[in-house]
């Protein structure tokens, strides 16, 4: 496919890319960074277009990479399945790995820690549990332990348990706590540790119940 560059001309659709013509012909499409260093009347060998082919597909997937990255943080095994699925190659994909992890994009014990800390924030669930979420991301054990040093259990199912709450209110003492417990065990929490917290959050929503009579009571 060796030949003379002939034109280049920028791709209507997507002003990123640029067209290269060899010997009159269109030949392939390349990135303006890639493509600055091109000229008309250059001739181009088979191993420089497969340089530049090479390239295009590294410039491809770490784009893509950080379309994907802007919309969550991803572990460093979800960048691999999703270069899979799209079928580049290990070394670019390596490339492209060791460039996200220059920038600080990739990085599998800050990623634990943010899954650990958001689901804490807003989703809690119990050790065991995140220990799993995490292990299907394909984090490391190291990174996971690090990630989960501190958890506590029975902080993070009081939490949840509040989040419930709020939606079981007027409900019977034995609904209240049956459906509580549900949602806790759902959680992957044990027994040991939802049963107090079970009876805790009643309590607190039985003793606001009465507060909230007297104050009725009072402005009558």
């Amino acid at each position: 496919m060796a030949g003379m560059i002939t034109a280049l001309k920028g791709q209507p659709r997507n002003p990123s890319r640029v067209v290269v013509y060899l010997d009159g012909r269109k030949a392939f499409g390349v990135t303006w960074s890639l493509a600055a260093g091109l000229a008309v009347g250059q001739r181009l060998t088979d191993e420089e277009i497969e340089k530049l082919r090479k390239g295009e597909a590294e410039e491809d997937a770490y784009q893509r990479a950080l379309r994907l990255l802007g919309l969550r943080p991803r572990s460093e095994s979800e960048l691999r399945s999703y270069f899979d699925r799209h079928r580049f190659a290990p070394e670019i994909q390596a490339r492209v790995l060791a460039r996200l992890g220059e920038l600080g994009l990739v990085d599998d014990r800050a990623f634990a820690r943010m899954w650990v800390e958001d689901r804490q924030a807003f989703r809690p669930r119990s050790a065991r549990v995140l220990k799993g979420e995490l292990r299907q991301k394909g984090v490391e054990a190291e990174a996971i332990e690090a990630a989960l040093e501190g958890a506590n259990d029975e902080q993070a199912a009081y939490q949840a348990a509040l989040k419930v709450s709020r939606r079981l209110r007027g409900l019977s003492r034995e609904v209240f706590r049956r459906r509580l417990g549900s949602a806790l065990a759902r959680r992957g929490f044990d027994y040991e540790v939802i049963k107090p917290i079970v009876q805790r959050v009643w309590s607190q929503a039985e003793g606001a119940g009465e507060e909230s009579e007297d104050k009725q009571c009072h402005r009558r």
